[in-house]
């Protein structure tokens, strides 16, 4: 039994067992298991597991295998596609998600901008040159994805008074936003956008999701920024876009492939603009995630719910 003090309700916990992985897992992340309380052990006596590294499905895999009594593992980043084939209901799974909404919601104000007033092309060409651009302030906005994204963005957008239309599962009201509509009706939320945001999870349903056929929809002006995943975009077909200036412009910090190769044709357009995935840098990561980890390592020894939850059916 616990110890009482004056004013306490009793309250049953576990100590919080954790393991850590892979064997090059940073220090600071050992450190944000321990301000949370836990205790650091061998996968072989842990009740939870902080899994450090974004790429090593198979090591994770083995390790889950080798130690079934693991009762929560904890990932590190937002997107987890490459290991939702392994989330079941045996354990507790929470990720990274809505840990950096703030710095990739700054990100995609600041590439909108760039964009829509013709920062970037302003910036190659080497010259004095004609006026050029759009304002944001006014703008019709639509943003695929109702995450934490989505939620710093709108509130980031509000001094610009932008007319938001949110893209999600469900038509359920969306805190700041003008309009939600189904992915149904992903044409419908497309026509008539000065600017459309992708800002989603990468999941079958969302692989590819624009396309020609989207393109062909949009303002010619229409500017796209995508901070989800690549393969939200075809890529072909966004080169056709952009070429035949079927819409205004793409400013991307995700592409398809990525790294996106030396020589893509993307690179030489003067109506996009690429970022190397650092809408969230590990600079700004760290202090974020560790919080996070600090806080679950914390919440699971008390018994109480998890921040992150990873839900296998929606793939994040």
């Amino acid at each position: 039994m616990p110890e009482r003090r004056d004013g306490d309700e009793y309250k049953v916990s576990k100590e919080a067992l954790i393991a850590v992985g892979p064997d090059s897992t940073p220090e600071w992340i050992r450190t944000a298991v321990t301000a949370g309380g836990g205790r650091i052990v061998e996968p072989g006596q842990a009740r939870g597991l902080v899994w450090s590294s974004p790429v090593d499905v198979s090591g994770l895999a083995d390790m889950l295998e080798v130690n079934p009594h693991i009762e929560w593992v904890q990932l590190p980043w937002a997107g987890v596609e490459r290991f939702v084939h392994l989330v079941d209901e045996a354990r507790l799974w929470t990720c990274g998600k809505g840990v950096y909404a703030e710095p990739v919601a700054e990100h995609v104000v600041g590439l909108l901008l760039a964009g829509m007033r013709n920062i970037g092309a302003y910036a190659r060409v080497g010259e004095w040159t004609g006026p050029v651009g759009r304002n944001l302030l006014g703008a019709n906005v639509t943003i695929l994805g109702a995450g934490g994204i989505t939620r710093s963005l709108v509130r980031l957008l509000s001094p610009f008074n932008c007319h938001i239309t949110v893209v999600r599962n469900m038509p359920e009201h969306f805190e700041g936003a003008d309009a939600v509509m189904t992915s149904a009706n992903l044409i419908d939320a497309l026509v008539g956008a000065d600017a459309v945001v992708v800002a989603l999870s990468l999941t079958p349903d969302t692989d590819g999701i624009l396309s020609r056929a989207e393109f062909e929809q949009m303002e010619r002006h229409a500017w796209v920024v995508n901070v989800g995943r690549g393969r939200h975009i075809v890529t072909d077909d966004l080169v056709w876009a952009l070429r035949e200036k079927v819409i205004g412009g793409a400013a991307l910090d995700v592409t398809d492939p990525e790294p996106l190769p030396a020589g893509h044709p993307l690179w030489s357009l003067p109506n996009c603009i690429i970022t190397p995935h650092v809408g969230n840098t590990p600079e700004m990561a760290v202090p974020l995630l560790t919080e996070r980890i600090t806080d679950n390592v914390r919440r699971f020894a008390a018994g109480e719910a998890l921040v992150g939850a990873i839900h296998a059916e929606l793939g994040y």
